[in-house]
């Protein structure tokens, strides 16, 4: 996040570098930067003749540096944006010679997603030289709730840490989609609204009451009605609610248990930051830390690798996954 805010504070400053590589898996982050280019480089009037968005399914190596050795036309830059860079890696490589003496008025970006380039190659190597390579990595699920609150906060929201966890446990780590769906909330919420699990229900049709996020809680204080009754609803709903997932959480969650058994220190500030959880969570946590001594939490987990195997179908091809999952809660609380 520091790297992006100190890129985009340089090209505020107009301290540009003429090949902008911005490569990686999160595609987020890639587009964001790219737009921030394509919208703040350049005039309005600049933009006619000196702006050009290229496709790399459309175009070739060779295309991209005879448009980028090109002279701006009443302006001091030219910018030229190459989206889905990544489908010139096979030759990728001929962009070497250009990026040894790239044009100093042209800003190039090239936006290879969803993967990197090899940095044991020599184009890499120059291409960090002569310009900016941005790597955008994947946030690890424990990250996604601090960027959710980042990006609100500019913007005047909140959201409530059940809110944000409810948008992770629906929608993953793909920081697109998450914004996408904060971007609708905000059309519908006033200014310095705080996001609740209501709002998440209403506009973006998670049930705030049977979530795996419930489960995990029912489950782990031990609340079997509760647990029966959104297990009930994943069962009737098989579509929505895949048991891969819910047998997942579980999972992380009972060996998150067995981490906090084998600590001396549970104080609640300790316990959170050994597991980088949110500390509106930890009391679930330690709830769930008494109610299962260290020999069944080491039980379930054995029981969850069981139970995740046949949720792939493996040995277990007629048993509907409804069935499977209450057939886990037995053995998981009793």
């Amino acid at each position: 996040m520091d790297e992006i805010k100190q890129l985009v504070a340089d090209i505020k400053q107009k301290k540009l570098k003429p090949i902008y590589l911005l490569m990686g898996e999160e595609t987020y982050f890639i587009d964001k930067l790219s737009d921030y280019i394509e919208t703040n480089v350049l005039s309005e009037e600049e933009k006619g003749f000196n702006q050009m968005v290229l496709y790399g399914r459309d175009v070739t190596v060779e295309d991209v540096v005879g448009h980028a050795k090109r002279y701006p036309m009443m302006a001091e830059y030219q910018v030229i944006i190459v989206k889905e860079a990544q489908d010139l890696s096979r030759t990728f490589d001929k962009f070497l010679e250009y990026a040894k003496q790239p044009q100093p008025s042209t800003i190039l970006v090239l936006n290879y997603k969803y993967k990197s380039v090899d940095k044991r190659k020599a184009i890499y190597k120059t291409l960090k030289k002569s310009g900016v390579v941005f790597e955008s990595k994947k946030l690890y699920e424990n990250q996604i709730a601090d960027w959710i609150r980042r990006v609100l906060s500019p913007k005047s929201y909140s959201i409530t840490p059940k809110a944000s966890q409810m948008l992770i446990e629906f929608l993953g780590t793909n920081l697109s989609k998450i914004n996408n769906e904060l971007e609708k909330l905000q059309i519908v919420l006033p200014k310095d609204s705080q996001i609740t699990p209501e709002h998440i229900e209403e506009n973006i049709g998670i049930s705030k009451d049977y979530n795996n996020f419930e489960l995990r809680k029912a489950v782990g204080s031990r609340d079997v009605l509760k647990a029966q009754r959104i297990v009930k609803y994943f069962a009737e709903n098989p579509k929505d609610n895949p048991m891969v997932v819910s047998v997942s959480l579980l999972f992380s969650f009972f060996s998150q248990l067995l981490h906090i058994h084998g600590m001396q220190d549970k104080n609640p500030r300790s316990v959170a930051a050994a597991l980088k959880i949110n500390p509106f969570f930890v009391d679930e946590y330690l709830v769930a830390v008494r109610n299962y001594p260290m020999k069944k939490v080491s039980a379930n987990i054995a029981i969850l690798r069981e139970f995740d195997v046949k949720s792939k179908g493996v040995g277990s091809n007629a048993v509907p996954q409804g069935d499977l999952l209450k057939e886990l809660l037995v053995h998981l609380m009793f």
